[in-house]
């Protein structure tokens, strides 16, 4: 069996000055800690105005010293607070995604939210995200998105009709190793995705379980199909 990495999580406040990131990154490097996700931004509120945050998880398997790690990390003068928490995958763990029209997206979610719960009162950790939005060029936007959102596992359109930019993007999409469920609708989408549910509850019980560890259904061995 293929070893997986143990990941970890730090979240560090610090000045928003050039060459943060810089010494960070390197004081991390230097520690062996592979990097494999990381996010930042400026507060604009709160206690931390004008500060930066810095979320970041890495591969921690080859980092010999977590508290040295931790204390170079405090050293550092442009940082004012280093914490440790678990990853985000061990949270909220892999994430469904639903873009569409809102009466269909609320339908797939309801599906989807009651199958994850049965799967997630077990151990396991599958989290449900949803958009409602309308139009081509918008849709094409959010639907190339879920290629760049971390732990997307699968993504289902939900709508009357989708096509034109759409269908492009769900190709990229699919592409990334995202596969996608589509509902039966009007337009192209359904042409381009992996498969196609006539029933919005469905599609979103098909999701979580195919992305459960632990339920039999894939979508790899009935791809192509209609239900």
């Amino acid at each position: 069996m293929e070893h997986v990495p143990e990941r970890s999580a730090i979240r560090i406040i610090a000045e928003n000055r050039r060459g943060a990131l810089r010494d960070i990154a390197t004081v991390v490097a230097d520690h062996d800690a592979n990097i494999v996700m990381i996010s930042q931004e400026v507060f604009d509120s709160g206690p931390f105005l004008g500060l930066a945050e810095l979320y970041f998880e890495y591969d921690c398997d080859e980092v010999r010293d977590h508290d040295r790690l931790i204390a170079d990390l405090k050293n550092i003068p442009q940082v004012r607070e280093v914490k440790c928490y678990q990853p985000f995958g061990h949270i909220f763990g892999s994430r469904v995604i639903i873009i569409g029209g809102g009466a269909q997206v609320a339908q797939v979610a309801m599906g989807a939210v009651n199958e994850a719960d049965r799967h997630n009162i077990r151990g396991e950790r599958i989290s449900v995200d949803t958009i409602p939005l309308v139009g081509e060029h918008t849709l094409a936007l959010a639907v190339d998105a879920v290629a760049r959102l971390p732990r997307a596992a699968i993504l289902v359109l939900a709508g009357s009709i989708m096509g034109g930019e759409i269908a492009k993007a769900v190709d990229r999409v699919r592409e990334a190793g995202i596969p996608v469920i589509s509902l039966k609708m009007a337009g192209t989408v359904p042409e381009h995705a992996d498969l196609v549910v006539s029933d919005p509850i469905q599609a979103g019980v098909f999701a979580v379980m195919h992305v459960s560890s632990k339920a039999v259904f894939d979508i790899n061995r009935v791809r192509g199909r209609e239900f």
